[in-house]
């Protein structure tokens, strides 16, 4: 799940001590702490409000499909936010983190097992340094899926070596989130996240939306 080099926000603390610093986007200080390790796996639970948010923009496309495919389940977050939605999901997972998932490698999979996608996929696989965007072109190549909406980094899209991918898969809808998803619980997140999505229902150019964190608002969606 998400997690890059620079993303220091989406690892764990390791004991140093915290530095104050100025976060001029939300205007407070925060604290930022140094000699943070990677998680093993690229897991990273994902909080609701981001899925929350997602949703509510989304979720009258979702229910075109009669099953949505959560291949990086780790411990349910995603899958428990669909399912409260009356959405059925099917979970999967290289790793038995206790959501009764399939536990399958993403890669095992000849074919998919629905046409839609919702994740937070590892980040490392879907960039292009070391993983060549292998996540990617598995899904979109030789799955086919019909629609994938992945939750990274917001400055995903401008990794080197991602163009031709790009350009052979232009995204759908692009949504930001306007405020900084905490993966870690330790606070003060450097940097901000999107939702990618790939529709092949879609037509024209990219959509750029933001979410706000006060559209996590998943009562209201009942009565959509």
């Amino acid at each position: 799940m998400t997690a890059a080099p620079s993303a220091r926000g989406l690892f764990r603390a390791t004991g140093n001590k915290a530095k104050p610093v100025f976060d001029l986007i939300n205007g407070e200080i925060v604290e930022l702490v140094d000699g943070l390790t990677r998680e093993k796996d690229d897991f990273y639970p994902t909080p609701p409000e981001p899925t929350r948010a997602f949703l509510h923009a989304e979720i009258d496309r979702l229910r075109d499909f009669e099953t949505i495919w959560e291949p990086a389940a780790g411990d349910g977050a995603m899958v428990r936010e669909m399912e409260t939605l009356g959405l059925t999901v099917r979970a999967s997972d290289l790793v038995d983190r206790g959501c009764d998932a399939d536990i399958r490698s993403f890669y095992d999979f000849p074919v998919a097992p629905s046409p839609a996608i919702v994740t937070n996929p590892p980040f490392s696989e879907c960039g292009w340094g070391n993983g060549k965007a292998r996540w990617l072109y598995h899904a979109l190549d030789t799955l086919d899926v019909e629609y994938m909406a992945l939750l990274m980094n917001w400055s995903w899209p401008g990794a080197g070596g991602l163009a031709p991918f790009l350009a052979k898969h232009p995204i759908s809808r692009i949504y930001l989130m306007t405020w900084k998803v905490d993966f870690t619980g330790q606070g003060a997140p450097p940097m901000l996240n999107a939702w990618f999505c790939w529709d092949k229902r879609h037509r024209g150019e990219t959509i750029f939306r933001t979410l706000r964190r006060s559209d996590a608002r998943q009562g209201e969606l009942f009565n959509g």
